[in-house]
């Protein structure tokens, strides 16, 4: 009996989803076959996090639950938990291979070397992330069941901010060669993609290990493949809005107007002790240049509450600029002490219960503010990309600018294109709205 049916499951970001597909793809390309995570398989993959201690709680979770579903498979843990904490992970009831953030375009020959062998000891490949100075090649041909395509093109931080474990889980930046980008997009845009999504672990690092080229460079790149109507990107940070950027990303129609600016505290004494790189004003004034440059842009943005040393008033500095900026969505979180990060020995820590008081207020900020937002879209035509049929004849996509759009339509519009006029708000991140 053949054992090949495989299972995965992935924690944490859209560069482990990225990298999850792209494993995905090199089982099947073998011969393997997809199940669901939830039922019996030969084998499982969990793609882990460490971003908090709930991603490695939730990470080892993941591996029992697989083992107690069939207890003779073989669990395999990859990603960021098992990069940062191999020898943790290699202890973890009814794992047997072990692998990091790199190695992972040999993983199914270490399956398959590994059943072959019949092993039933813990393979631990796990080797120094921070001497690694080759993008992985992972990639991806084919996307299933979906309209918009994730495209890693950067991997590692150098930054190293007091809350964050991701450089020591990644390693320093590695930069995806240009032509390796663009050989896939032109690939998705060949499978009927007609959005991209630029991720990375820090993105506007790309290229810094590169010869000649940069952020904008590989945007401009895309933008020029034939097919591709929309080019998004994940997070990036203020400083980065100039105004050369502004002028060159303005000459590119394709890049949408939504911003995921990262922020993590609107005071400035939490910021310096985060090590993050810019100030609130400078924050502020890269929202100016947006808005200035692009009238309808969302800026969206991620907020940690109960920093260690965050007084009340710490917070409430916090609160009152996002509310005076008017972000258009937060996704906040309260801080939770890292392992293995300098703000874990930080003194004043924080109580669990001021952090989830403050995190509430700051979500009820948010719900408010994104709310303000979608009224200012009201009566506004939008282009729309449709992605999904929510149930009979409703259709749903997304603006540009990311708003969820849901409309009524008598044909199939998946994976088109369409101006929508905005008529009614109807909850958070949401509207109705009328085909043109």
């Amino acid at each position: 009996m053949k054992l090949n049916r495989i299972a995965f499951t992935t924690l944490g970001c859209k560069v482990n989803l990225y990298d999850t597909e792209a494993m995905i793809e090199l089982f099947e390309k073998e011969g393997y076959t997809l199940v669901n995570f939830d039922s019996e398989a030969d084998i499982y993959v969990i793609n882990t996090c460490t971003v908090t201690n709930l991603g490695d709680k939730k990470s080892r979770q993941m591996i029992r639950r697989a083992k107690s579903l069939n207890p003779d498979s073989i669990i395999v843990a990859t990603g960021c938990y098992s990069q940062v904490a191999p020898d943790e992970v290699s202890k973890i009831e009814g794992i047997n291979i072990v692998i990091g953030t790199k190695n992972r375009l040999e993983i199914v020959e270490t399956v398959k070397k590994y059943q072959q062998e019949h092993k039933t000891d813990v393979l631990n490949t796990v080797s120094d992330i921070m001497k690694e100075r080759t993008f992985e090649p992972l990639s991806i041909t084919e996307l299933k069941d979906r309209t918009r395509a994730y495209l890693k093109i950067q991997e590692g931080c150098n930054r190293f901010c007091t809350y964050c474990i991701i450089p020591f889980a990644r390693g320093p930046v590695r930069s995806r060669k240009p032509e390796d980008v663009i050989e896939e997009v032109e690939k998705l845009a060949k499978n009927g993609f007609k959005e991209i999504v630029l991720t990375g672990i820090h993105i506007l690092s790309y290229g810094f290990d590169l010869k000649n080229t940069n952020f904008i460079d590989i945007i401009k790149k895309v933008h020029n493949v034939e097919g591709i109507e929309r080019i998004r990107f994940s997070s990036i940070e203020p400083l980065v809005i100039t105004d050369e950027f502004i002028e060159e990303v303005s000459k590119l129609p394709k890049v949408c107007d939504h911003y995921h600016l990262s922020l993590q505290s609107g005071c400035n004494n939490t910021l310096a002790r985060m090590k993050r790189q810019y100030t609130k004003e400078q924050y502020e004034e890269a929202l100016i240049k947006l808005r200035k440059a692009f009238p309808n842009v969302a800026i969206t943005t991620d907020m940690i509450v109960g920093f260690p040393g965050e007084t009340e008033e710490d917070f409430i500095d916090s609160y009152n600029f996002a509310k005076k900026v008017k972000i258009s969505k937060i996704h906040a979180f309260p801080y939770s002490p890292k392992k293995g990060t300098k703000a874990a020995l930080f003194d004043n820590q924080i109580l669990n219960d001021i952090k989830n008081k403050r995190n509430k207020e700051m979500i009820a900020l948010s719900n408010s503010l994104n709310i303000e937002f979608l009224q200012s879209m009201l009566n506004k035509t939008m282009p729309v990309l449709f992605e999904r049929e929510k149930e009979n004849g409703i259709y749903e996509g997304h603006t540009t600018n990311y708003i969820t759009v849901s409309v009524k339509s008598d044909k199939n519009i998946v994976n088109q294109i369409l101006n929508v006029k905005l008529t009614e708000v109807i909850k958070e991140e949401n509207m109705l709205g009328i085909i043109c």
